[in-house]
């Protein structure tokens, strides 16, 4: 349930990466409210993707999912 709730979130935000060629990609949500994506395109090698994670993912997935504590690259 709580992985369904997270996909959606990212469906938000995923055409504003997708602006800029790049994209985001699902791949756990553990027990412990982390969530893990990847970034691809050009997400993946951007130096501001740090803070696109944090800022623009993170941010709107924890204000939507009650329980997330933090979104992580892998």
């Amino acid at each position: 349930m709580l992985k369904e709730k997270v996909a959606e979130v990212l469906e938000k935000v995923r055409p504003m990466l997708q602006r800029d060629g790049g994209d985001v990609e699902l791949v756990d949500v553990q027990e412990d409210g982390v969530v893990k994506v990847r970034l691809t395109g050009a997400c993946a090698g951007c130096p501001m993707s740090t803070m696109t994670l944090k800022n623009a993912i993170e941010d709107t997935i924890k204000k939507e999912v009650p329980g997330i504590k933090s979104v992580e690259q892998v």
